[in-house]
């Protein structure tokens, strides 16, 4: 029954993680934590081995998805690359911070994070695009299906620098970089919404790569649990990209900021009790 739920957990991580390019993480950890620790489903799981089960199912969760997007051609593959380059030291070194967290710090820092990208989600249609970064950096361009043609852009040198910070926190806290770049992506960069979710998850597969090899290495990976999990992230991902083509995902993104504020502040409170 406890391998089930944990299964089902990973299946809605991968479906919205797929969905709106998050990775699953910010589902998947504190959905464990709570079932795990506090119902005692899982009472040997610390959050450095729930962080290490987060990275293994997002290595799942974006293969499947990329698969998938690179079927529609979505994914801009040289910007990933150069995201992928910033990203590496900094998952290596939040993997590497994430070892002397224990729980009590780990419920408020995630917790903060949790309510910071729940606003930032939240507020990202009513903020401007800033054309200042593909003024000065390097310029692409997409054309839709409807036959659009998008203009987008940035500069290498601090796509590296954002990208080392993302990884950092995806590293420390085990969730996919792209609740944070996604964002970044569309509103810096104008990225196409599609296309930067197909590229956040392109991202994400690769630095979850590094991201499991430095826990793996920490000794963070609970192995025995992480076969339900793979199962239901990878099915899940194939059934949030095929959901990314049809549909609108504004009422899905309105859910994930409800529970993403909702969690963040119970873990808030955790922390500080």
């Amino acid at each position: 029954m406890a391998f089930l739920l944990l299964g089902l957990i990973a299946l809605c991580a991968g479906i919205v993680g797929a969905l709106v390019g998050l990775g699953g993480g910010v589902i998947l950890i504190p959905a464990t934590l709570f079932i795990g620790l506090e119902l005692q489903f899982f009472p040997d799981l610390t959050p450095q081995r729930v962080v290490g089960l987060s990275v293994i199912m997002m290595i799942f969760t974006g293969l499947s998805s990329t698969l998938s997007y690179m079927k529609s051609k979505q994914i801009d593959f040289k910007s990933g690359l150069i995201f992928f380059i910033g990203s590496i030291p900094g998952t290596m070194f939040g993997a590497w911070l994430n070892k002397s967290l224990d729980l009590p710090s780990f419920n408020l820092l995630f917790g903060i994070l949790l309510i910071v990208l729940s606003t930032l989600l939240l507020v990202k249609d009513k903020l401007k695009p800033i054309s200042w970064f593909i003024d000065h950096g390097t310029k692409r361009t997409f054309i839709d299906k409807n036959g659009i043609e998008y203009e987008y852009g940035f500069p290498i040198w601090f796509a590296i620098v954002l990208t080392f910070v993302v990884g950092m926190i995806s590293g420390l806290f085990g969730i996919g970089g792209g609740s944070l770049l996604v964002p970044a992506m569309v509103l810096l960069f104008l990225f196409p919404p599609h296309v930067a979710v197909a590229t956040s998850m392109f991202m994400v597969f690769l630095s979850s790569l590094v991201n499991s090899a430095s826990h793996i290495y920490l000794g963070n990976v609970p192995w025995s649990y992480t076969i339900p999990v793979i199962i239901g992230a990878y099915i899940g991902a194939k059934f949030g990209s095929a959901l990314n083509k049809k549909l609108s995902s504004k009422t899905v993104v309105m859910v994930l900021q409800v529970v993403m504020m909702i969690m963040g502040i119970r873990s808030v409170i955790e922390g500080l009790l």
